[in-house]
């Protein structure tokens, strides 16, 4: 039994078969912490266009029942439909932290289309990070933003070295790869 409905993910329900066409902007919202399902919520009180894919995970309780809980595929992001008053008003909100315009939309309505259409057959999806081991990064945010180094990749996490080029011999710290950006 889940533990609260599914919620719908995409706003109105037929966004992502909108013709070329009648394209408009698109833009990518950086939710506050845990505040996409929020964002959805007050994005479709005020009408607005957008779509977070949802994916249903199931885990055991201690006890032994099967828990249903819908999370966001992309975690901390809501893509949002519209001109610059739409964004201005879902800024408003008060769930998003940053907003960036796409600059392909059509390119991203057909990855989105994808997605929905995988989602649709109950496949398992992971997400995968394009960061790879030897790739230039920089910290985005926490205790090392604004840091710049390397992506090392030892025993199933992610690490940052960051080296001394002069010496060849530096130091690596355990990151996630959300706080990472390519340079």
């Amino acid at each position: 039994m889940p533990i609260l409905p599914a919620e719908p993910d995409c706003h109105p329900a037929d966004l992502l078969e909108i013709p070329a066409t009648e394209l408009r902007p698109w833009w990518l919202a950086y939710t506050r912490s845990r505040q996409e399902k929020q964002l959805m919520r007050r994005l479709r009180e005020l009408n607005i266009d957008h779509y977070a894919p949802q994916i249903v995970k199931r885990r055991r309780s201690p006890a032994g029942r099967v828990r249903i809980t819908y999370q966001p595929l992309f975690i901390s992001y809501v893509f949002i439909c519209g001109d610059d008053e739409t964004r201005y008003q879902a800024t408003c909100t008060g769930c998003i932290m940053q907003i960036a315009q796409i600059e392909d939309s059509e390119e991203l309505v057909k990855d989105l289309r994808q997605i929905q259409r995988l989602i649709q057959m109950d496949v398992p999806l992971s997400v995968e990070s394009r960061l790879k081991p030897g790739q230039l990064v920089r910290v985005k945010n926490g205790a090392f933003a604004g840091y710049e180094g390397t992506v090392v990749q030892r025993m199933q996490e992610t690490r940052l070295l960051v080296c001394v080029r002069f010496m060849e011999q530096g130091v690596s710290v355990k990151l996630d790869d959300c706080q990472l950006e390519k340079i």
